[in-house]
């Protein structure tokens, strides 16, 4: 029986590729680079803001990261303000998450994202208290794949892995759902390809939220 299910942010529950894009172009325009495209910038994101800005900046033609440092400060002080920019949920997400809670269901959400933007991410489009936990990137706790952010929410929840679903769109969150020994699900919806997903053999893979109820969720 399903008891909880956690959800990666970027690309799963909100299509956030938009701010994402938006702040890194003004990062690079700082630097006197030009600016990445959407589908590009889908391939840098995923596993926090210090690999995302090493992946652009290498992309850019900075190879020796001689603006690395920097770069992190500059994204960080213009993601506070641009975080939500265009930021909107996929189709289907939010009468998933209402039969979910319907069905008494909890749901969390964690992300590589900054935890403050992830919680303003997050309470900007659902509203406060709606999910029952909420965890972006914070000190002291490895980022995904590493699947201690998964095991600190089931012990909040006091739930076994077996009861829970780990929804997620791209190789870092496959890894971290089956990592953490949940039933893991991919999402073709968000940044990356099916292929992509299918090649961690997570135990399933849909392509609209629907599918959820049709074919996990009984």
């Amino acid at each position: 029986m399903i008891r909880c299910c956690i959800f990666d942010l970027d690309g799963t529950l909100l299509d956030t590729v938009k701010a994402l894009t938006y702040t890194t172009n003004l990062v690079l325009e700082h630097f006197g680079y030009p600016a990445v495209d959407e589908v590009h910038m889908m391939q840098f994101v995923g596993d926090g803001y210090k690999k995302q800005m090493e992946r652009v900046l290498k992309y850019s033609g900075d190879t020796e990261l001689v603006h690395y440092e920097e770069a992190q400060k500059v994204y960080l002080e213009l993601f506070a303000k641009n975080c939500m920019y265009q930021v909107k949920p996929y189709e289907g997400i939010r009468e998933l998450l209402a039969e979910l809670k319907e069905r008494g269901i909890r749901i969390a959400v964690l992300s590589n994202k900054p935890h403050a933007r992830t919680v303003e991410n997050i309470e900007g489009v659902f509203g406060m208290g709606y999910f029952d936990y909420i965890a972006g990137e914070q000190p002291g706790i490895p980022k995904k794949p590493d699947p201690a952010g998964v095991l600190r929410i089931l012990e909040a929840f006091g739930e076994k892995p077996e009861d829970c679903l780990y929804f997620g769109d791209t190789n870092t969150d496959m890894k971290t759902g089956l990592g953490a020994g949940l039933i893991t699900v991919g999402v073709t919806w968000g940044f990356r390809d099916r292929a992509e997903l299918e090649s961690f053999h997570p135990q399933y893979v849909i392509d609209h939220p629907r599918e959820v109820f049709e074919r996990i969720v009984k």
